[in-house]
């Protein structure tokens, strides 16, 4: 008898609990469903289940052997509809979490590009400094900022995200320029209230030491846009990632503090629920993002 078939009935059978469900589903009789799990314990000279009128129950081996038959079966079902899938009209509603700032900043231009050459999809964007529950929420793609927790997301690194101390002219013109950690201890600072991944300010010198900044702060933002704004206006020193003040800094406006030190680099994913088949939008967009944001991302300017 055919190998596969009689796989994919024993595989059948233990999912649904009885050779008659399982004969069932592949439009067989239960006693042909029976020939065909016999015939492969007559191949592998082994007692896979355990049968009475009533139940079934695997054997040991019959444990083992289904668990790995049942991960090829799944692994081929995603073949299949990878391949399907790749030739297809992307289409439906693609959601997408990002954190607020990053997704304003620099999201916008690549779901323009993604819908114009995607006109079956519809995109919703959701915005928030707060990590979302993709599988509660059904978001299908989002975009995290800094050192991922353990979770059974899947993780593609887009980019890095490099941490920089920054000030404007007009307050390093008042102030002086700081020389060392030591100042910025001094300095009025700024600071983004919801960081994650990177609570405190951290520098490290040439020879690897580790410097921490902390001390009451000038003012305290929710919004980093907010932050970014203060910054400009020289109300104090800065403390953020390149995406938001790289821009500013390579057209003059914001100053690098300290460039001799290195703060922490964090890094740009885009995570997603599970590897087993990502549909057609979802793959497609993560492909825009990382062609959007590779190396070096646009924003930087170390």
């Amino acid at each position: 008898m055919d190998r596969f078939a009689s796989i994919s009935v024993f595989v059948a059978a233990v999912d649904e609990g009885s050779l008659v469900a399982a004969g069932r589903r592949f439009g067989l009789s239960a006693s042909m469903a029976g020939k065909y799990l016999g015939a492969l314990e007559a191949q592998l000279n082994v007692r896979l289940l355990q049968r009475s009128t009533r139940s079934l129950s695997l054997t040991d081996a019959g444990r083992a052997y289904y668990l790995r038959c049942k991960r090829i079966l799944d692994e081929l079902d995603d073949a299949d509809s990878e391949a399907s899938d790749a030739h297809s009209t992307a289409r439906g509603t693609l959601r997408v979490a990002a954190p607020v700032t990053f997704g304003a900043l620099h999201m916008g231009d690549v779901v323009a590009r993604y819908l114009e050459n995607h006109p079956n999809v519809n995109i919703e964007v959701s915005l928030d400094d707060r990590y979302v529950d993709l599988q509660n929420n059904g978001i299908d793609v989002a975009i995290r900022i800094g050192r991922l927790p353990d979770s059974q997301l899947v993780a593609r690194r887009l980019a890095p995200c490099r941490m920089t101390v920054c000030a404007s002219p007009a307050f390093i013109g008042r102030e002086g320029v700081p020389l060392t950690p030591e100042d910025l201890q001094r300095a009025p600072r700024l600071a983004f209230s919801e960081a994650v991944s990177i609570p405190e300010w951290t520098l490290s010198d040439a020879e690897g030491r580790v410097h921490t900044i902390d001390g009451p702060y000038r003012m305290q933002a929710n919004n980093m846009q907010m932050l970014l704004s203060a910054t400009l206006a020289g109300l104090g020193v800065a403390y953020g990632p390149t995406f938001v003040f790289g821009p500013h800094i390579r057209t003059g406006d914001l100053t690098v503090l300290l460039p001799e030190y290195r703060a922490p680099e964090l890094t740009v994913h885009a995570v997603y629920p599970t590897a087993r088949y990502v549909p057609s939008k979802v793959r497609r967009f993560i492909e825009y993002l990382a062609d959007a944001f590779g190396e070096p991302p646009p924003w930087d300017v170390y």
